[in-house]
């Protein structure tokens, strides 16, 4: 788990000031991989104290568009954040809790960044989630 140092350093890297609470946003991001808003500004709260909700936004809004943090929302579920940036990975969800995990691209030379048709883009990155049950969920894994 990266220190307090590493987070300023990675905000000041960005070009970022460094405040507490981006401190304390990058710190509950690194901690739980792939938390929603909520459970970002309750750990930012037992960190820093009062904190509002719109400033844990504004933070993951900033970190986000500084590329520190990475936002998701798959279908029908809040936004979710994690700190694993740069390496277009994607991402398994169960259908019945919601768990969210890490899934590498494909094996090989990045199929999963050829497009069948680009249309004119330059792709630079794919957004893959694969659906599913998780091994608590699913039945036929409870036998």
């Amino acid at each position: 788990m990266p220190t307090t140092t590493d987070f300023e350093r990675l905000l000041r890297g960005a070009a970022l000031r460094v405040t507490r609470p981006r401190v304390a946003v990058l710190a509950a991001v690194h901690a739980h991989p792939h938390a929603d808003t909520d459970s970002i500004l309750g750990t930012v709260r037992a960190d820093l104290g009062e904190v509002s909700h719109q400033a844990v936004y504004d933070v993951l809004k900033v970190l986000t568009t500084a590329g520190l943090v990475r936002r998701i929302q798959p279908a029908g579920h809040v936004a979710r954040y994690e700190s694993r940036v740069g390496d277009n990975h994607h991402h398994v969800v169960c259908r019945a809790c919601g768990v969210i995990a890490d899934a590498d691209c494909a094996v090989g030379s990045a199929p999963c960044l050829t497009a069948s048709h680009d249309h004119g883009f330059t792709i630079d990155e794919a957004e893959v989630i694969y659906w599913g049950q998780c091994s608590d969920c699913s039945p036929a894994l409870r036998s």
